[in-house]
């Protein structure tokens, strides 16, 4: 029987298997493990390896690149053995090596009850499996195995258009006599057409998988939803790493311009490969039997996945190439699921508000309700609605990456060791963290916290400026006031931390543009701060917002607090909503066909009302009354 030597490290491992074995079989046998989450599908591209000599005969590469290919890479799972081998093993692809980092700010977006779709809309997926146990064709019964199957399908369900691949033709006949035309069929839908995506042996309706996305342009957050008991079994968040590109969306469609749109597409699929691989991995659920992915953003991040021409976003008059994209392939750009699952995405209102907000409306009920609302979505590109039932308009604001963490020395994530909550009490600086362990950096809560507090003691001034006198914490540092949060030796080896002068202005003409988004908006409508019967604040870190700083901030409306409600990352909730219900998916695209897009540099006074909004918390006091109150019993 032929050899293979395995490289791993610093070790060689030998083992002999017959002709014709797989080398990730082989591994086995040699207790090696590789990672192979897809279950030998070809799918993940996990299991790569290097064949170094020898004789194999190497199936699909469709996950390798080229110059992968040509340094003589190729996929354990998809390679069989001719004769002696000798084969490197690299770090990554073992497993419990290259583990994907994603910590723990997953816990802060996860909420891993049931969706609860209500008794709104329907429970019924985009993607279904029907068990069909399909009666044996005879001379009396001599339909087509294809017509066979559509009319066994339609016994079950009512479906006016039904179309099949020509992959899955080729293997229905033998399949359904292999398994004594006992089969599962799976169905996904495509506009007003239902198709037939998959065919498989037996009885497999049970494993049924999707995935929510939430593309943001800081962050990137992942569900995995069961189709079947339409339960969130699991859920994971990272960075979204096309913020090497640029920190906000117009600098990356500017390096398209230059560059391509290959590095925007990449990346972002990388980046949702990455968390699919964790969840699956986590959860030991098979690659193949994830059949449907829905993602939710602003439309910008629709188009770098999908490798659209975005350039025209950010123009006069700021068309996209679409708003509704329908459902494609996944495979098409490079997202590693079920290699016939479906990609969907919510769509969007216009340019520069995206299917993030009509995924907030939907999860909110706002396009049902008879009350007047304002959801704003507090982040990078903050997206603001107001309406009912009757009407709804929308405006966006770029408010750069301040609130997420990422702007700041001493920023980081919501997750173990990032300072969430801040107060100053007799000159005391005090401050909870995650995790309850020692600091390792400062979240956009605690961000917000911190200089609303730092203005309500007097160690800001309205312009939100320093002020050293007031306190030994503000020191100058080559040139730049910083305050110091936390000394070194009280962190987590993560040296001091401190906050700098530019990243309070920063913050301050964060929390401008949004609240200048707002206040136009309410203009434009005639409508006064009384008419609102409720401010929806959505967002990865709304739940964490204290509500009386962040008025004090002016990052908010002086409103009274019980209207104030805080509805979590709607953006991802809308999304596994209309994954699960077919009903949501519809009610999704009425939304988005019925909200007014309003673009705030067409009104005649935008730059006067971003610049009354630069300081705390406003030029005119009088819109923030009880702040105004509370500032004047402290002195």
């Amino acid at each position: 029987m032929p050899k293979v030597k395995f490289s791993v490290m610093d070790r060689l491992v030998d083992v002999e298997v017959p002709e014709g074995t797989t080398l990730l079989d082989a591994a086995s046998d040699a207790d090696l493990h590789i990672n192979s989450i897809c279950g030998g599908e070809g799918i993940c591209g996990k299991c790569k390896v290097k064949v170094e000599e020898g004789d194999v005969r190497a199936g699909s590469t469709t996950t390798l690149s080229r110059e992968e290919i040509k340094s003589g890479y190729t996929l354990a799972c998809q390679t069989f053995i001719q004769g002696d081998v000798k084969v490197r093993l690299p770090p990554e692809s073992a497993a419990g090596q290259g583990k994907i980092l994603v910590d723990e700010d997953a816990q802060r977006f996860k909420a891993l009850t049931s969706v609860g779709v209500g008794s709104s809309v329907s429970y019924e997926p985009l993607i279904e499996k029907h068990y069909l146990d399909i009666p044996e064709p005879s001379l009396k019964d001599n339909l087509s195995d294809h017509r066979r199957i559509y009319r066994e399908l339609r016994r079950k369900k009512d479906i006016p258009i039904m179309q099949t691949g020509l992959k899955v033709f080729k293997r229905s006949s033998s399949l359904l006599r292999e398994n004594d035309w006992k089969i599962t069929a799976t169905l996904g839908r495509r506009g007003d057409t239902t198709e037939v995506i998959q065919l498989e042996g037996g009885d497999t309706s049970d494993t049924n998988y999707g995935v929510a996305v939430d593309i943001g342009t800081t962050t990137v957050v992942a569900h995995l939803v069961d189709l079947v008991s339409s339960e969130t079994i699991d859920a994971e968040a990272k960075y979204n790493s096309q913020m090497k590109y640029g920190e906000e969306i117009t600098r990356r469609i500017h390096h398209v311009e230059e560059e391509g749109r290959e590095d925007l597409q990449d990346t972002i699929a990388e980046d949702i490969n990455d968390l699919i691989y964790v969840l699956v991995d986590r959860k030991g659920v098979n690659l193949k039997d994830l059949t449907s992915i829905m993602c939710s953003g602003n439309t910008a991040m629709m188009h770098f996945l999908l490798g659209l021409e975005a350039s025209n976003i950010r123009k006069k008059p700021y068309v996209p190439n679409t708003t509704r994209p329908p459902p494609i392939r996944a495979a098409e750009v490079g997202i590693k699921i079920n290699p016939r699952g479906l990609l969907y995405f919510m769509p969007a209102i216009g340019g520069w508000v995206g299917g993030d907000v009509t995924s907030g409306v939907l999860s909110t009920g706002i396009h049902k309700s008879e009350k007047l609302s304002m959801l704003t979505d507090i982040g990078t590109n903050g997206e603001i609605l107001i309406g009912n039932k009757d009407w709804m308009m929308s405006c966006a604001a770029s408010a750069g990456p301040a609130f997420e963490g990422s702007g700041i020395r001493s920023g980081m994530r919501a997750s173990k060791g990032a300072i969430d909550k801040v107060e100053i009490t007799d000159d005391q600086l005090m401050y909870s963290v995650i995790g309850s362990t020692k600091p390792k950096g400062i979240c956009g809560s605690g961000f917000i916290d911190l200089v609303a507090s730092l203005f309500e003691g007097g160690y800001v001034n309205r312009s939100g400026k320093l002020v050293p006198e007031n306190s030994d914490r503000i020191q100058q540092e080559d040139g730049e006031l910083k305050i110091v949060m936390v000394e070194s030796s009280e962190t987590k080896g993560t040296g001091e931390l401190a906050v700098y002068q530019s990243e309070i202005k920063n913050l301050i003409n964060a929390k401008a543009a949004i609240y200048a988004g707002a206040r136009i908006l309410m203009k434009s409508l005639e409508l006064e701060l009384e008419d609102l019967d409720r401010l929806l604040i959505a967002g990865g870190f709304g739940s964490y917002l204290d509500r009386e700083k962040a008025k004090t901030l002016g990052l908010i409306p002086d409103i009274p607090s019980d209207k104030v409600k805080f509805v979590g990352n709607t953006s991802i909730i809308g999304a596994k909503m209309s994954l699960l219900s077919q009903q949501a998916y519809d009610q999704s695209h009425e939304i988005s066909e019925s909200v007014t897009y309003y673009d705030l540099i067409d009104y005649p006074d935008y730059f006067e009302e971003f610049t009354a909004a630069k300081f705390l918390p406003h030029t005119d006091l009088s819109q923030f009354s009880s702040v105004a109150v509370k500032n004047r019993e402290g002195d």
